[in-house]
């Protein structure tokens, strides 16, 4: 739904539906007195952007979706950032490809023996080469019984940091990078998080589990 004419608001309308469909909650709604089901970010709105009718998807947009459901107890929170319909420039698809990279190459580190800011350094150092800026004022979390837990995922830090990383946990790690500078701006709203450069940005984040090996990624899409 991520396309050139639709509305954010019929992207959540759409997502709640499916949620209530399989017998889940979304989790969003209300969360913290959040008025929506999903968060829908355009262009340079790094998180939290609120759905709305009048907000029309234009073509070479960047849409970041992020969702929470929660299903018999638990939740699992995801978010990936889309381009509506044909990218503006190489640039913006180069942004998306290394946001969603920069998750699997920091969850190489999630595995027991390590700490969480392994997953923290190895995010930052791929985004960084790469010519981009993370995000520093919002991190990943633990998603268990509620949607935030201990332990906080950082997507920035030195290695060797934080707490050890044990099988069972499950933890929702979320690089958020912009095409700029990292700073972020909060809106009159309360909740939509901007660049303060106005600098494009992307999203992208699946709830893991801790295993004996390599972790299993709990909320990649069936497509």
């Amino acid at each position: 739904m991520a396309v050139p004419g639709a509305t954010t608001q019929e992207i959540n309308r759409a997502v709640e539906s499916f949620i209530r469909s399989k017998h889940a909650y979304p989790t969003f709604l209300h969360y913290n007195n959040y008025p929506a089901s999903v968060c829908v970010s355009i262009n340079d709105v790094v998180i939290h952007g609120i759905p709305d009718e009048a907000m029309i998807i234009e073509e070479g947009d960047l849409v970041s979706i992020d969702v929470g459901a929660t299903y018999d107890g638990f939740v699992g929170d995801c978010a990936a950032t889309f381009i509506a319909g044909r990218a503006a420039n190489d640039v913006d698809e180069k942004l998306l490809a290394v946001t969603r990279q920069s998750f699997y190459e920091g969850i190489k580190y999630a595995r027991p023996g390590y700490r969480i800011s392994d997953i923290s350094h190895a995010i930052q150092e791929y985004v960084e080469g790469n010519g981009f800026s993370v995000i520093r004022d919002y991190v990943g979390h633990g998603v268990g019984a509620v949607m935030h837990e201990e332990p906080e995922v950082p997507n920035f830090g030195q290695p060797g940091h934080g707490p050890r990383i044990l099988r069972g946990m499950t933890l929702a790690v979320e690089p958020m990078v912009s095409a700029g500078s990292w700073h972020v701006a909060t809106l009159s709203d309360g909740w939509t998080v901007v660049t303060q450069d106005g600098s494009m940005a992307a999203h992208y984040e699946n709830s893991i589990l801790i295993t004996d090996g390599e972790p299993e990624i709990l909320t990649v899409p069936e497509v």
